[in-house]
């Protein structure tokens, strides 16, 4: 009405705009609501590849291009064999289908080298000078080949495809008692728990255990005394609830204590425990974060929540290491690329243990398990601490990071 002077301000009724039944306008806001009306909206699954394309192109430089492409491609799987059911007709079933159990042919051409080794140290014997027992003993333990200086979690099995061969696994089918022989999982998801070198009377703690498929790989090892599982969130401890009742008999899944505590707070639960302590933390999933836009954590609402990520992670791992016992193994994994979520957590988390709590940690050498692997998985050469798969076209599996820290004593 200000803008109307003069013999137009007099032709209006009393009441202004109002009395003719039109709305007062409003010029305060105008230029504000039409840019929140037609700002273009970015979706989460875009938001992440952004994010990636920015800080992976540096970590990575050349390589990353390669990796980007394996992510927006379809992911490779392997066929976890359930022990608990008819393991050995499960596995003649996934040969036929040409698959093979990479952690048996890993350590088999591990042995081979071993053995190569040996007939050459032999032949060398046969034309140098005699030596001592002594001499010769030393000279073997510093020959021994490291691809078998550690050992791995055992008795798991695990078929894939050979590199370059994307066939599918079909759905797993369940025996007479209703038990399902294989489990398909990221098959690099298994080298936590490979790692993790799970012994005959362990007590085992799965800090972040749903949805269950790490868990139900460690009570394939037949190892753990006693293995709790926890996940803060209660729907995602009732999946891994099912997971054990299809694959496991009820007298073993009653003896896996689940939970849904905040594991942050473990190491005062529970502190100086287990003999070996899974850290499987929250990250940003990557190859979830730029295919799937449901439970995104790059959507806008969880941009608070995404950068409170290593925060969480440094927590949940400090938790881990306290609540091993003196001499006890860690392992920490995410599937993600970003070092700020990998090696810089666990550098922290090790600043932490040591400074605020007088606990000495020891951060393992994981390089044998890239030799050990090399066939089935793409890995980082330029890892500072632990090993990270990288997703590749011809072995689209991962990526996982894993890093194993030693509690001193």
């Amino acid at each position: 009405m200000a803008a109307l002077r003069g013999p137009a301000r007099r032709l209006l009724p009393p009441g202004g705009l109002a009395g003719l039944g039109l709305p007062p306008r409003r010029y305060r806001y105008r230029y504000k609501e039409k840019w929140a009306g037609t700002a273009p909206k970015i979706s989460a699954t875009r938001l992440a590849l952004q994010n990636f394309d920015m800080n992976y192109s540096v970590q990575f430089g050349s390589v990353w291009p390669s990796i980007r492409v394996s992510l927006l491609s379809e992911q490779k799987y392997g066929a976890l064999v359930n022990n608990f059911s008819d393991a050995n007709r499960v596995s003649q079933e996934l040969e036929l289908l040409n698959a093979v159990d990479f952690v048996y042919e890993s350590q088999k051409a591990a042995w081979h080298m071993q053995w190569d080794s040996r007939v050459e140290g032999v032949r060398g014997e046969e034309t140098a000078p005699q030596e001592t027992h002594s001499e010769q003993l030393s000279v073997e333990q510093t020959q021994a080949p490291s691809l078998l200086s550690a050992s791995i979690s055992p008795n798991i099995k695990c078929y894939t495809f050979s590199k370059g061969d994307v066939s599918r696994f079909p759905p797993a089918r369940p025996d007479a008692l209703g038990t399902l022989g294989y489990y398909l999982l990221d098959a690099a998801s298994l080298l936590p728990v490979l790692a993790l070198n799970v012994q005959p009377g362990d007590l085992v703690l799965d800090l972040c255990a749903a949805p269950g498929g790490k868990t139900l790989a460690l009570l394939q090892t037949g190892c753990c005394r006693h293995l709790a599982a926890n996940d803060i969130s209660a729907s995602r401890s009732n999946r891994l609830r099912r997971v054990l009742c299809s694959y496991v008999p009820k007298d073993i899944s009653a003896d896996v204590h689940i939970t849904s505590w905040d594991g942050r707070n473990w190491g005062e639960l529970e502190g100086d425990t287990y003999n070996r302590v899974l850290v499987d933390v929250p990250c940003t999933t990557d190859r979830h974060s730029v295919m799937e836009e449901n439970n995104n954590i790059f959507s806008r609402k969880r941009l608070k929540e995404r950068q409170m990520l290593p925060m969480l992670q440094m927590q949940l791992l400090l938790a881990g290491l306290l609540a091993a016992r003196p001499g006890g193994e860690v392992v920490y994994s995410t599937c993600s690329l970003s070092q700020l979520q990998n090696e810089y957590v666990v550098e922290r988390a090790v600043e932490v243990a040591e400074t605020q709590y007088n606990i000495s940690v020891h951060v393992e050498d994981l390089s044998y398990f890239r030799r050990l692997f090399q066939d089935t998985f793409s890995f980082f050469a330029d890892c500072r601490l632990g090993e990270l798969v990288l997703p590749h076209l011809t072995a689209n599996f991962g990526p996982m990071y894993f890093c194993k820290l030693r509690r001193e004593q």
